[in-house]
């Protein structure tokens, strides 16, 4: 099942599958790149940023980033 990063929910995890074009630089920069494992560790209310764990890293992401995330949590 697919999901955008702002739609997974606390502790959450999978695997980074489709990033907006217009937005890869800028978040590969930040460690997300497809086939990446990620869980959501951090949600902020009222689309605030969500901390990801990615590999031993956490790194916040603004909601309008993470919205242009498309992640693979399994069924």
């Amino acid at each position: 099942m697919e999901k955008k990063l702002t739609e997974m929910v606390f502790d959450e995890e999978g695997t980074v599958k489709e990033i907006a074009e217009d937005f890869r630089v800028q978040i590969a920069g930040m460690g997300i790149r497809k086939g990446k494992k990620v869980k959501v560790t951090t949600r902020q209310p009222m689309k605030g940023p969500i901390v990801i764990e990615i590999g031993s890293a956490n790194t916040s992401v603004g909601y309008a980033l993470a919205d242009k995330v498309i992640v693979d949590v399994g069924d």
